[in-house]
């Protein structure tokens, strides 16, 4: 069973019906449509009935299950049908929430399912190029407009691909009402969904700054332990993600406070807050898909001393640092905080990322030294 989450909009459906394409028969079944909910409510045995399984076929029909983690006994319901036809069908679930997040201590599900999470477009997903290993060792060069598509309407498809400010605009502020109506009143017991959005804004206010819980907890005039939860929350929703200190083997080094970005960098109106958000993401999704693939156990970090030095991500391999990546215009020096820093971890590679310089035809990686480094040629290297 493969579980695959991602935000509103990020294009789950269109993989879902990419994938059924390579099936004989595939059935769709969405909790937000009546027929099919009612379908479902009538139990797996109703599943099984519509989609023939207890007729000898000669392969593996697919069955997608979209939304599903609305539903409130999702878990029992998907271990029941996935133990009865476990050799008689493929089963793909997707939702706009975190399916991980929705996991309880306990569940039966565990060892049944692969889950996988889908990211909004990255530089590197708009090359034609064939990918070998971790890192693509000959980047090539992004289009100008697909660059400034990136840079100005984000990476989720629909306005990435009409790259127009008119149609950015309103699907934003559809996007906005979904998540904090909608989403929120479905999937949580909270009520206070003004004082949420409230702390959606501080936190897009605050991307890529060290995060005080006791200041947000102040503003938006609730408790610390309620800011936690509507975090976590608005995490599982994909309106944002956390990235936490690295402290081993860093001297005086912050421990506690994380920082936080959004899955759609081009709300931001501060272009520095946004090219660090665009490239949180793009690490953040190169992450998820080295470690989601088997590729080892890859983390994303910061790194930020007592003494203030700092340095905007670490990427670890296996529970070792791997490679630092600092974020500067492309006039800006060496960053003595990134030198100190692969000093300090003996990370591999040190980049500092200059977003706004020109792309170079250079594998960056093939450096073990602190370099600067064009945005364009790096974030063409991931994923």
């Amino acid at each position: 069973m493969i579980f695959l989450s991602g935000p509103r909009q990020v294009g789950k459906t269109t993989v879902a019906e990419m994938l059924g394409e390579e099936f004989a028969r595939n059935r769709y079944f969405n909790w937000d449509d009546m027929d099919d909910r009612a379908l479902i409510l009538s139990g797996q045995n109703a599943i099984s009935d519509a989609m023939g399984l207890d007729r000898l076929q000669p392969d593996m029909p697919l069955c997608v299950f979209d939304e599903l983690h609305k539903y409130r006994d999702w878990r029992n319901f998907l271990k029941g049908f996935f133990d009865k036809n476990e050799k008689k069908v493929r089963i793909l679930v997707t939702g706009s929430a975190s399916l991980k997040t929705f996991r309880r201590s306990g569940d039966s599900l565990m060892g049944r399912y692969f889950p996988y999470t889908l990211h909004p477009v990255s530089v590197a997903e708009c090359l034609d190029v064939k990918r070998e290993g971790l890192i693509n060792h000959q980047p090539a060069s992004i289009g100008e407009h697909e660059w400034e598509a990136l840079w100005r309407y984000g990476g989720f498809p629909e306005p990435f691909l009409q790259a127009n400010r008119e149609f950015y605009n309103r699907w934003t502020r559809l996007q906005t009402e979904q998540l904090f109506r909608q989403d929120l009143r479905d999937l949580t017991r909270i009520q206070e969904l003004d004082q949420v959005e409230m702390l959606a804004r501080l936190l897009r206010s605050q991307v890529g700054q060290l995060s005080s819980y006791s200041y947000m907890a102040k503003t938006v005039r609730v408790s610390v332990d309620t800011v936690r939860r509507w975090i976590a929350t608005l995490e599982s929703l994909h309106f944002c993600f956390t990235i936490r200190p690295w402290h081993r083997n860093v001297a005086r080094s912050l421990r506690k406070e994380p920082k936080y970005y959004l899955w759609d960098w081009s709300q931001l109106d501060d272009e520095g807050a946004r090219a660090e958000n665009m490239v949180a993401s793009a690490l953040l999704k190169a992450v998820h898909w080295w470690t989601e693939t088997g590729k080892g156990d890859f983390g994303l970090y910061f790194l930020r001393d007592k003494q203030k030095r700092e340095v905007d991500f670490l990427v670890t391999r296996d529970q070792d640092p791997w490679f630092l990546a600092e974020v500067k215009s492309g006039s800006s020096p060496l960053s003595k905080s990134l030198v100190y820093f692969q000093k300090q971890t003996q990370a591999e590679h040190a980049f500092q990322v200059a977003m706004d310089a020109e792309y170079v035809d250079r594998d960056c990686f093939e450096f073990h030294s602190p370099m600067i480094v064009p945005g364009r040629t790096f974030l063409a290297q991931l994923v």
